[in-house]
């Protein structure tokens, strides 16, 4: 029962019968982790598809120096794998996947998820979706890396993970955008100047949000 009702509770699966609730739940299953737990390292072959019901996961690359290259974050409720090919029986990661908050997992079997649901035509438009939303990562991603200045990048940040930037030293927010440190001060009392954003107990306050996603969306 408890099953069943965490897949009901999620939209992704809001569609499907009792009776296919009970179905997916039968090979389905829920697990807690820690922080700093990783989840999947990238090019890893997986036969289960993860959903993140709890907490934030965090994607990243490293790369031949060893240095850890930030992508995005990923928040509840969402889906964590990766699916680029659905003919293929398993999953191949991107990158790697690792946990940033305690967090609940859901896992299904996916060989069977294939086989039950998007064999028949069932929530092939739900995952077609979250692939979307996988592919609009991927283009703030080249926008933050290659296109965005160093305003833009500091204000994609407030506005999309504003919470995110809260918890962070300033320091890891450098190294996640990819500027200086000096930078990232200047950029914060620029917002600052212009009313679009004020602190109050070292935390960010914005209070022009529309202002804000004005700034890297030009």
């Amino acid at each position: 029962m408890f099953l069943k009702d965490t897949l009901s509770s999620l939209d992704f699966f809001s569609s499907l019968a009792d009776a296919e609730l009970e179905l997916l739940a039968s090979f389905s299953s829920v697990t807690s982790y820690t922080s700093g737990y990783v989840l999947y390292y990238e090019k890893q072959e997986s036969t289960t598809l993860l959903f993140l019901l709890q907490g934030v996961a965090k994607a990243y690359k490293i790369d031949k120096h060893n240095n850890e290259i930030f992508l995005h974050y990923i928040y509840a409720p969402s889906l964590i794998s990766d699916i680029s090919n659905l003919k293929k029986e398993r999953l191949l990661s991107f990158s790697n996947i690792s946990l940033v908050e305690d967090s609940k997992v859901l896992a299904i079997d996916y060989k069977k998820f294939k086989e039950f649901f998007l064999a028949k035509g069932h929530l092939c438009l739900e995952l077609v979706n979250e692939m979307v939303g996988k592919s609009s990562q991927l283009q703030s991603l080249i926008n933050r890396e290659f296109i965005f200045s160093s305003v833009a990048k500091v204000a994609m940040m407030l506005h999309d993970d504003l919470d995110m930037f809260n918890s962070l030293k300033r320091s890891e927010i450098s190294l996640i955008l990819n500027i200086q440190p000096e930078t990232l001060s200047r950029v914060l009392n620029r917002l600052k100047r212009d009313d679009i954003i004020d602190s109050k107990n070292a935390k960010i306050i914005v209070l022009n949000k529309e202002a804000l996603l004005s700034v890297y969306e030009e």
